[in-house]
């Protein structure tokens, strides 16, 4: 492994002795690894000579945290927001998706259109990057939110998920679990050629009854949604269908793929882009989804569980808060060789086959927000739109 700066002798072993830790250890190491991060990054923006495309500084930089730091007023502005966000007029077009019916919609109409264009592409970690960005100066320009957007630390959640500070059901939430539904069998997850994928059901599976959403409407989708003993419902996921936010949270899920430890190796030992954002994704035909299915799965649901409307879940925010932060501890463990690494190509697994992914590939995130934005300009949370860094 190569770093900015060199690793201590006592920091190396801590390392080698914590790839199977016991979890207090492994959240030191991944403290000492963000912490590595933070001073790599800000000694680059101390040193910076070069013309940058934001001023971003010390002194004007924002900081996301994680959702258990915040404090309960700070929990509770943040929901306000997206709430408010429920409730605003959409941008988008009926005629273009006719089932948006709010400002919170438009997010969840271009995830739904773009879904083979960002998972297993060139574009999926800073894609996210910017349309989660886009979704907290959202939440900040039209309803008034002062802070930053909060991530979920899925490691702190792996002994009870139900009961973390994320899910608990109460006023600081982020909403409980749904509605518990018995007889349901295992989540199936299914990606022709390769063999199924059978994930333990979580301790819901109905409506959420408790906290900020529990009267949430969604209105979009779903598309591909898996379901207990192997069937998917399909569609298009455009039109107006309205019905209740349903999780199905699981704690086995959280444990077994989105755990300290599957952190900790994803971002040690995957030296390239090519391997960290495919580990992090789940390699096709392993039997393992990475921290990336391991979230999303961990929520399940309708929307949570369809990979193409999980936006409609707010937890979705907080779970690519966590994933553009490990891609942000990456990055800045190796900032010269990591901070403009690109891998893959322009469609889904490569199908159907397109050209590669470059740093003049331009962005767009349609009526969500934005502008359309280079490739080269979303490398960097101190760079371009973004000044924003993680502790």
């Amino acid at each position: 492994m190569r770093l900015s700066t060199p690793l201590n002798l006592s920091f190396a072993l801590l390392i080698a002795s914590t790839l199977t830790a016991p979890v207090p250890d492994a959240l030191d190491l991944l403290h000492q690894l963000s912490q590595q991060a933070t001073d790599n990054e800000y000694a680059a923006l101390s040193n910076s000579t070069t013309k940058r495309s934001t001023q971003c500084t010390l002194s004007n930089i924002s900081v996301r945290k994680e959702w258990g730091t915040l404090s309960a007023k700070e929990r509770v502005a943040y929901t306000n927001a997206v709430l408010c966000l429920q409730n605003k007029t959409a941008s988008t077009p009926t005629s273009l998706i006719p089932g948006v019916r709010s400002r919170y919609d438009d997010f969840v109409g271009t995830h739904i259109n773009q879904t083979l264009r960002i998972h297993y592409t060139g574009t999926f970690l800073a894609w996210h990057r910017y349309f989660t960005w886009n979704y907290e100066q959202a939440l900040r320009n039209e309803c008034g939110y002062t802070g930053t957007q909060p991530y979920w630390n899925w490691g702190l959640s792996v002994s009870n998920t139900a009961a973390s500070p994320v899910f608990d059901g109460s006023a600081t939430s982020m909403s409980g679990n749904g509605a518990y539904i018995a007889g349901r069998g295992p989540l199936t997850l299914s990606l022709p050629p390769y063999p199924d994928i059978y994930l333990p059901p979580g301790t819901g599976g109905g409506c959420v009854t408790s906290g900020p959403f529990k009267n949430m409407t969604v209105n979009l989708g779903p598309v591909s949604l898996p379901l207990s003993g192997g069937t998917t419902q399909t569609g298009a996921g455009l039109d107006y269908n309205p019905r209740c936010l349903k999780r199905d949270i699981g704690t086995a899920v959280n444990q077994l793929y989105a755990n300290f430890t599957s952190i900790i190796n994803l971002i040690i030992q995957n030296k390239d882009i090519a391997d960290f954002q495919m580990v992090m994704q789940g390699v096709p035909g392993s039997g393992i989804i990475g921290v990336h299915g391991g979230g999303h799965y961990t929520i399940a649901g309708d929307p949570g569980a369809d990979v193409f409307t999980s936006p409609g879940d707010p937890a979705f925010y907080l779970h690519h808060g966590m994933i553009d932060r490990v891609w942000w501890i990456w990055q800045n463990l190796d900032l010269a060789n990591r901070k403009n690494a690109i891998s893959g190509t322009g469609t889904f697994l490569n199908y159907p086959p397109s050209g590669n992914t470059t740093l003049d590939t331009m962005i767009d995130i349609g009526y969500a927000g934005g502008t359309s934005i280079a490739m080269r300009d979303l490398m960097s949370t101190t760079n371009g739109p973004f000044c924003y860094t993680y502790l």
